[in-house]
């Protein structure tokens, strides 16, 4: 079924992997009633699913006392999303790429990458405790 109308979430989850797997089911259910193609949804799981467990994670250090604040609008054409979490932040800029030979085998820094490769846009806030990305939905191809 598709979605005719956009859809616009506004929602507070505590700081803990089950709301975040419960709140992924429920925006990536909506992309789909947007008609999102599976290649769409799966980049669209993979970098809402990272970003909102680095929320948990290094934003908030695993601490169930604090929480997640999540917008996200869903329209035909896109997939806008903002997370943002209590901790203290980051530079983005300042994480190395995990592609450099120096740090393929350590343990950080691959999530923020895949976010940037799946997503068209991906920004933070100056604090760097909120992310932006949008996904554009993927053109039809013609078949001939």
């Amino acid at each position: 079924m598709v979605s005719k109308s956009p859809v616009y979430k506004s929602v507070v989850i505590e700081s803990s992997a089950v709301a975040v797997e419960g709140l992924c089911r429920q925006l990536l259910a909506e992309a789909a009633g947007n008609n999102f193609n599976g290649d769409d949804i799966f980049a669209i799981h993979l970098a809402v699913g990272e970003a909102l467990l680095n929320a948990v994670q290094h934003g908030n250090k695993t601490d169930a006392g604090k929480q997640i604040s999540i917008e996200c609008l869903i329209t035909p054409e896109k997939f806008d999303i903002s997370i943002t979490d209590q901790g203290t932040g980051f530079n983005p800029e300042a994480v190395p790429d995990p592609r450099s030979e120096e740090n393929l085998y350590k343990s950080w820094g691959r999530g923020l990458l895949l976010m940037r490769s799946y997503m068209d846009v991906v920004e933070y806030n100056e604090m760097g405790n909120s992310v932006h990305m949008i996904k554009y939905k993927a053109k039809a191809k013609n078949v001939s």
